[in-house]
């Protein structure tokens, strides 16, 4: 089932090398995500969203502050937490069903219940007839839906996902924002989702972080009032779409200028 985030008052402070200075990549970074709950992180590059999403996962940690999920204190990756990169990061010497089962064997899933669930996860990503196939065999868009399969096979709780469509042609990646909307509407999870597309941001999200950088913090908060389940050309047709957008470009337009 989905769970409950809380970040509270995380900073990140790099050590410079040898006697250069250090870097202070986040400040004082608090807020909650809720069971289900979609938030998306937009800011400048080297705002420190992608060092959030390290910290929040466990493969990183916090100069100060918590990251806490279910109300205990996030120390290392676990399975409750899973994460979908830009870049496709399949193995290429392992067909589509075997990426997707990579996770359940490493958690040695009996075979039986292996193949049941990567046989439904194949299902849900809309991959049937692939499943033999490497992955140089299929286009990125298929990729990438091999790597959100495998990422929900573990049915985790929370999903960090790191611009995963940043890698990918115009029509391809509005295709796979269909797609994923629809996947996460039938499999809810709480997400985290970087992005620097603002109308990506708005489809998904019930709110979005508006980061600045230089430390990277938040600025401000927006909320999302579109009902569930959304289509993307009736939200982009709408009057308070436009309005949303206008307000995220205003933000980031006023850090970008500071």
């Amino acid at each position: 089932m989905p769970a409950t985030l809380s970040v509270d008052n995380v900073s990140k402070v790099f050590a410079g090398r040898r006697d250069g200075p250090s870097l202070e990549a986040l400040r004082s970074v608090s807020f909650q995500a809720q069971p289900g709950e979609f938030i998306s992180l937009i800011g400048p590059s080297g705002c420190g969203k992608t060092t959030l999403m390290r910290i929040v996962h466990g493969l990183d940690v916090a100069t100060q502050g918590s990251v806490r999920f279910d109300g205990r204190a996030v120390s290392e990756p676990d399975q409750t937490r899973a994460v979908i990169f830009q870049g496709f990061n399949l193995f290429p010497w392992r067909t589509v069903a075997q990426n997707i089962a990579f996770g359940l064997e490493v958690r040695r899933d009996d075979a039986a219940k292996l193949a049941e669930r990567v046989a439904e996860m194949v299902a849900l990503v809309g991959l049937g007839g692939f499943e033999h196939h490497y992955p140089h065999e299929i286009s990125g868009g298929m990729q990438q839906r091999v790597g959100i399969a495998r990422a929900l096979a573990l049915d985790p709780s929370v999903l960090l996902m790191d611009e995963p469509f940043g890698a990918l042609d115009a029509i391809t990646r509005e295709k796979l924002q269909r797609d994923i909307a629809d996947i996460l509407t039938r499999a809810p999870k709480t997400t985290l989702f970087i992005t620097h597309n603002m109308d990506e941001a708005i489809f998904f999200s019930d709110r979005i972080l508006v980061f600045g950088t230089r430390p990277g913090r938040i600025i401000e908060e927006v909320t999302v009032p579109f009902a569930r389940p959304r289509t993307v050309d009736v939200v982009r047709a709408s009057r308070q779409f436009t309005e949303l957008r206008e307000r995220l470009w205003a933000l980031l337009s006023q850090e970008l200028a500071a």
